[in-house]
């Protein structure tokens, strides 16, 4: 069924006809049809030009395009224990097949060839961007490797796509182990939307005399944010944070593999550490520039966070009635407290003005004001679960834009977090044709209870604005290559638009628009915005610093220059110059950072803060002209989001903004007092 189109509404995947069953079977097709595309590409007897060979290539296997790119969301979103044992062995098949391309002489000559004659084609940019793409794919992943070097070169792909296969799943199955059971003597300080939930969860297990707690990202938050028990926070932290550190889903001995294997493949590509290597397809370029980023913003919010720190101690002592040494599991405690007495700022008093139907109606309303975007739920769209919803996209005027599908709570077969994915891109067909992209969006919602909607904290109204800005990135692509629409960009451009849409949460105006008490249809009152823009500035250090420790992290695991032996002390001692508490034993963060080691941030996971440079430089931009201003918008649009990767990011930027990004705008809205020098660097083009 994967080997043509969809014959379905607007070629949407057919989720009811598919079943495990046919997983297999249709990656072994599509790796054959695929394999046959290739073939036609080397063994045909015209010289090498841009379409036979580069445009070729990336029309290439469409029918395993189709399948991976159903199986893999779902994989996230939909998962049970078979389909996690056919992820290991298609990722191993699609990896050798994978390696086999890049490694296959014929076709590598052919591109080389392409390439030397590059500066004769006349190509235009997103053409000559898609050579560039593609000679350095293949350049950076072996293709230049002889004799037992290629073998090797395969060996080393292989293990690590099954390692991180593994390390992503045990992630999934561990938390999923995590039932905390408590009474209602254990409830004091939580709010009533935690009570019912951990009520209605436990009545699913058969037990309506206690309450059942989970590690889910909503539940463990507000749990640690309003519990007045020390020691169950206590208990839930270390729950959390020791996750996949020991027993039948430990991630210790994959890390340091993992990290070991990407170090060889590097050396192996004549590189002295993975962060070179893979830092070269970035607008960051190298290690050092990505340090050069971590170590500013770590001078500029380290005297800041020392201020929080102090504040927040002094208080939590004052409230307590003696002296508290603020440990990770009172942080989020304390400062909820003091947001409420200093700011008179409640988070889950907001939640009556952000039931979910509402929230959508804004956020789609967001795009709806800067890009003339019509979002129509049609019914007729096949979803793969229940609490799934697909829309129709249209422009103002008419215009078919794509499908995107929602998919906000959580469930037992759907990974922790929340992300964008795409079930199909947009590109243009041979026949001139414009296809439109199919995107989702998946997060984690508080679920609605009894008679009570789902009620949204102004944390994951910001999720949900994060990810919508991933969605319209897909959505508004205009791009003629696939590999180079919507979100395949750069890394540490990718995170501009989800940020830059964040910024919204604290405007006024646009929460007028939808924000509206679920009982009484009351606006949101304007004193109510105003505590929450006075308090959004709280923490920031914080935060700051706590995104700067994943960041130093990260890089640590990727410019090792040897194997880690033990990871704990390797952890401490990469994030102890931005660790904001003690170590706690048998604490870690590397065995769930999914980010690096299961996902596609291995020595990128800098690219938040970078992104966030840009973002709050782009919005700049809004405010001097109007956060809702249509021109403004339209630019960002032309410019950025239409563009997909088919220019130089630092370009794309500049031809938006009109002058080179600056740290200022970040500073200016965290609070913290500017540096000597604003630049982030590099962003100029050579």
């Amino acid at each position: 069924m994967f080997e043509k189109p969809f014959d379905t509404v607007r070629g949407t995947i057919p989720f009811s006809k598919i079943d495990n069953s046919m997983w297999m079977p249709a990656i072994d097709r599509g790796i054959e049809l695929a394999q046959r595309d290739i073939d036609n590409i080397v063994n045909q007897s015209e010289e090498p030009t841009f379409e036979n060979t580069i445009v070729a290539l990336e029309r290439s296997g469409d029918a395993l395009n189709r399948v991976t790119n159903a199986f893999f969301p779902l994989l996230s979103a939909l998962s049970d224990d078979e389909m996690m044992e056919i992820s290991v062995e298609a990722s191993g098949k699609l990896s050798d097949y994978s390696t086999s391309i890049i490694l296959n002489e014929g076709l590598w000559k052919r591109v080389k060839a392409v390439w030397d004659k590059r500066e004769s084609l006349n190509l235009t940019p997103e053409d000559k961007m898609l050579l560039e793409r593609t000679y350095d794919s293949f350049a950076l992943s072996g293709a230049n490797l002889v004799g037992e070097d290629r073998e090797k070169f395969k060996r080393l792909s292989a293990e690590l796509s099954e390692l991180t296969t593994k390390f992503g799943q045990n992630v999934l199955r561990e938390l999923n182990t995590y039932e905390v059971w408590l009474t209602k003597d254990d409830l004091a300080g939580l709010p009533e939307s935690s009570i019912a939930a951990a009520a209605e969860a436990a009545k699913a297990k058969g037990r309506d005399d206690a309450y059942l707690f989970t590690l889910d990202q909503p539940v463990y938050m507000a749990f640690m944010k309003y519990s007045d028990r020390r020691d169950l926070r206590e208990k839930m932290n270390k729950l959390y944070t020791s996750r996949n550190t020991k027993g039948e889903f430990s991630n210790i001995d994959n890390i340091k593999r993992i990290s070991e294997l990407r170090l060889d493949i590097a050396n192996l590509l004549g590189s002295d550490n993975y962060a070179k290597h893979s830092l070269q397809q970035t607008m960051a370029q190298t290690p050092e520039n990505v340090y050069s980023l971590l170590d500013r913003l770590r001078e500029a919010y380290s005297p800041a966070l020392k201020e929080e720190m102090a504040e927040l101690t002094e208080f939590a002592s004052k409230l307590e009635g003696h002296p508290v040494e603020i440990m990770p599991w009172d942080y989020s405690y304390y400062a909820n407290k003091l947001k409420a007495s200093k700011y008179a700022f409640d988070e889950e008093s907001m939640r009556p003005y952000f039931e979910l139907n509402n929230t959508i109606a804004g956020v789609f309303g967001l795009a709806t004001k800067l890009y003339g975007l019509k979002f129509t739920e049609n019914p007729d769209i096949e979803v793969y679960h229940p609490d799934v919803k697909a829309f129709e996209v249209t422009d103002d005027s008419g215009k078919y834009i794509g499908v995107i599908y929602t998919d906000f709570f959580p469930r037992a077969s759907k990974r922790p977090g929340a992300w964008m994915t795409d079930f199909k891109s947009q590109y243009i067909t041979p026949e001139d044709e414009n296809s439109r992209p199919h995107v989702s969006i998946v997060m984690n919602f508080t679920k609605p209870t009894g008679d009570t909607p789902s009620l949204l904290t102004p944390y994951e109204v910001e999720t949900f604005l994060h990810e919508f800005g991933h969605a319209l990135h897909g959505l508004l692509a205009n791009t003629r290559y696939s590999s180079l629409s919507g979100t395949n960009v750069y890394r540490d451009f990718v995170e501009l638009p989800s940020q830059f849409n964040e910024n919204y949460l604290t405007e006024k105006e646009f929460l007028d628009g939808f924000a509206r008490h679920y009982q009484t249809g009351e606006p949101i009152p304007a004193e109510m915005i105003d505590r929450l823009v006075a308090a959004s500035r709280y923490g920031a250090a914080y935060a700051c610093m706590r995104q700067l420790m994943f960041g130093y992290l990260d890089m640590a695991w990727h410019t090792i220059d040897k194997p880690v032996t033990d990871a704990p002390a390797f952890e401490n001692k990469a994030v102890e110059k931005v660790a904001i508490f003690a170590p706690v034993e048998g604490a870690m963060t590397s065995p769930q950072f999914s980010h690096i080691f299961a996902g596609g941030y291995a020595a990128g996971y800098y690219s938040y803060k970078w992104a966030e440079v840009l973002d709050a430089d782009a919005f700049a931009k809004f405010k001097e002209n109007g956060i809702f201003d249509r021109a403004t918008a339209d630019s960002f649009r032309k410019n950025i989001l239409e563009r997909g990767g088919t220019e130089n990011p630092a370009e794309l930027y500049r031809r938006f903004r009109g002058q080179e990004p600056s740290i200022d705008a970040l500073l200016e809205r965290d609070g913290i007092k500017k540096p000597e020098s604003g630049q982030i660097a590099p962003v100029k083009v050579d």
